[in-house]
């Protein structure tokens, strides 16, 4: 099939561009003719909280990227909307994460599927509907996407759940969020460790990402200075860039005196530098008060590290709780608990095994699978509804 891929993809860092660029490369190796429909511009400055909107990484070979996108420029989504329904793509497959990126892709969306025939089909990978921190507009801007698309793939329960708010009549498939493996190998841990210039004396605990209130890792924080951790030799990586106020959590480092057991590296981890820190940790910590469903997990399931989440959103479909890792409250006291159990009764060699038996079920064929069946189904409905005239 003919697939326009329309979402954040190189040079844009993070997840989701990330998501885009690997996903693109499935595709292709399935013998689709794939094109990247990326953004010239995708967040005004002002907007964008980081540092930079851009990665430093080498473009993805064999791909096609073509920066075409204005993301607050509705002449552009006209323009842009007319440019793919003149190509006439099978299915125009659009990344769905923000409701501010909603009158843009829907403009898109609408003019670009209405080609001859309807022939083409507007499928939408939703990472969230409802956005982590809510704001103003945010159910009209969904509600006005959600009506522009003929299916969808959602990545876990709770997406789904909160799409059949939206809308009912189209299909919709779950499949879990794929393997990030796209980042290289896991080293050796003394070798990321000595990378990293960390002590190996010391067991790790890791959270990656960047930092937001809806993370939790004030909750995280505020675990480590229960004095059963305390006299552990432990400490936290925290690997990410601050979205929000850094004051806010060097102050309850602070108050909890536990200066000497984390560790920050307050910047966005390059693609070259994941395998490090992952490869560095005894166990990936998610302490989010909200979620749909998250990469982090999914580097962590490639890496074969075991994971502790809580019980929020899509997280504890991902983790199987004394399996793969922990399933626990968004609680201090339950967050603390769980590690001190993973510790005092070394639960990283199981935990790790069932990490490494269990990964298969993210697989990137999966994914494209999941796209093929929503495609076939919008097929099958236009049919039936020709039928029924």
């Amino acid at each position: 099939m003919k697939i326009t891929l329309l979402g954040p993809a190189h040079p844009y860092r993070g997840g989701i561009a990330e998501f885009s660029n690997r996903l693109a490369l499935q595709l292709t190796g399935e013998d689709h003719n794939v094109d990247i429909c990326t953004f010239k511009l995708q967040y005004p400055r002002f907007l964008f909280p980081g540092k930079t909107q851009y990665t430093d990484s080498a473009p993805p070979k064999n791909l096609r990227i073509r920066r075409l996108v204005n993301s607050v420029n509705p002449f552009n989504w006209i323009i842009t909307g007319f440019r793919i329904r003149r190509e006439r793509p099978d299915i125009l497959l659009i990344r769905y994460w923000l409701p501010f990126m909603a009158p843009c892709l829907g403009t898109i969306a609408r003019i670009a599927k209405r080609n001859r025939y309807q022939f083409t089909k507007v499928i939408c990978i939703f990472d969230n509907v409802i956005p982590h921190e809510k704001r103003a507009g945010d159910q009209l801007f969904t509600r006005y996407f959600v009506r522009s698309i003929d299916g969808a793939v959602v990545m876990s329960q709770t997406v789904s759940d909160e799409l059949d708010y939206f809308r009912k009549d189209f299909p919709v498939v779950l499949n879990p969020h794929p393997l990030f493996d796209n980042y290289g190998e896991k080293i050796k841990k003394d070798d990321a460790l000595k990378q990293l210039n960390l002590d190996p004396g010391y067991s790790y605990l890791l959270f990656f990402g960047f930092i937001r209130a809806y993370k939790g890792l004030d909750l995280l924080l505020e675990a480590l200075s229960d004095e059963r951790l305390r006299s552990r030799k432990l400490k936290l990586i925290v690997a990410g860039e601050f979205y929000d106020d850094k004051a806010s959590y060097t102050e309850l480092i602070r108050k909890y005196n536990i200066g000497n057991n984390v560790i920050i590296f307050d910047r966005f981890v390059g693609n070259h530098e994941v395998p490090v820190f992952f490869s560095a940790a005894d166990l990936v910590v998610q302490p989010y008060r909200s979620a749909t469903q998250s990469g982090v997990t999914q580097i962590a399931w490639h890496y074969e590290v075991p994971m502790l989440v809580t019980d929020v959103g899509g997280l504890r479909e991902i983790v199987t709780d004394m399996g793969s890792g922990y399933v626990v409250n968004p609680d201090p006291d339950d967050i603390a608990s769980a590690l001190n159990d993973f510790f005092d009764n070394n639960r990283k060699e199981n935990f790790t095994k069932g990490v490494r038996e269990g990964k298969e079920r993210f697989s990137w064929h999966n994914m494209t699978a999941a796209i093929t069946e929503v495609f076939l189904k919008t097929l099958l409905g236009q049919i039936i509804k020709s039928m029924g005239k």
